[in-house]
């Protein structure tokens, strides 16, 4: 896999695991009211989607193994472009119902990567 390529997937990984620390113990109600929780869950959104969109330009068939990949970079540009329209529920609803669905794609694809680019006598 190219090196540009990997290290998208690398800042998918650690943004994603980055969300995952920060509502870590929240509630809904705690991240609707806490402004620096949204402004940190939003920007690492944000470069996920960019992180993907960056992939889709140069490797269709890495991007096809991640789920969900379009809404994902839809929602991105939702955060970056039209950020005064965010639902918060719809946000909260994304870390719970589809976080980890992200991770677990990304991480896969790293592992192949990995076991691609291992010698013959590791």
């Amino acid at each position: 896999m190219e090196t540009e390529i990997l290290k998208y997937l690398y800042d998918i990984k650690d943004a994603t695991s980055a969300i995952l620390k920060f509502v870590q113990d929240k509630t809904y109600d705690d991240y609707r009211e806490d402004d620096l929780l949204k402004s940190g869950v939003e920007r690492k959104f944000e470069i996920i989607g960019e992180a993907l969109n960056r992939i889709k330009r140069n490797n269709l068939q890495i991007l096809d193994k991640i789920r969900d990949h379009r809404s994902i970079i839809s929602f991105r540009n939702i955060l970056a472009h039209d950020y005064n329209s965010v639902d918060h529920t719809i946000v909260w609803g994304i870390i719970e119902e589809n976080l980890d669905n992200l991770y677990t794609d990304v991480v896969k694809l790293l592992e192949e990567a990995e076991e691609k680019n291992k010698s013959p006598d590791e």
